[in-house]
C-alpha cells in the first residue's frame, strides 16, 4: 500500500478552498459544494470533506494532527510566516529551531495544522 490521499473533515468547504488555494499557490482539481480535491504532488491528493457530509460520520475535528511542508532554508520559513501574516492567519508557533529543524505553524480555519520547515542538516 502506498497511501496518496489525505481528507480533513472541514466546516466549510468553500472557506477551506480559499485557504489552501492561498497556502498552496494552485486551484483545487475537483470541486463540489461539499468536497474539494487539491494535488499536492505527482501523487498525493489532499481532500477536504464537509464534516457534515461525512459517511460514517467522523466524531474528530482538526487539530490532531499536521500537514507538513518542507522548505529549503530558513528565509523560506520566514516567508511562509509573512505570507500568513499578511493573509490574517494565526501564528500557532513563531520560526523556532528545534530538533528536526527550523519550523513555524499555523492553523486552516478549521484548526488543521501546516507546519513549515527546513529540515537539519546531515
Amino acid at each position: 500500500m502506498q497511501p496518496d490521499c489525505l481528507i480533513l473533515y472541514v466546516n466549510s468547504p468553500a472557506e477551506s478552498v480559499a485557504f489552501y488555494r492561498a497556502l498552496l499557490g494552485r486551484d483545487p482539481v475537483e470541486q463540489s459544494p461539499n468536497f474539494a480535491m487539491f494535488m499536492l504532488n505527482e501523487r498525493t491528493m489532499l481532500g477536504l470533506w464537509g464534516a457534515h457530509d461525512v459517511q460514517p460520520a467522523g466524531a474528530h475535528r482538526g487539530g490532531g494532527a499536521e500537514i507538513g511542508i518542507t522548505v529549503g532554508s530558513d528565509e523560506q520559513v520566514h516567508a511562509a510566516v509573512s505570507a500568513w501574516q499578511a493573509a490574517g492567519w494565526p501564528l500557532l508557533q513563531s520560526p523556532t529551531a528545534m530538533d528536526f529543524g527550523f519550523t513555524a505553524v499555523t492553523a486552516d480555519p478549521d484548526g488543521h495544522r501546516v507546519r513549515v520547515f527546513r529540515p537539519t542538516q546531515g
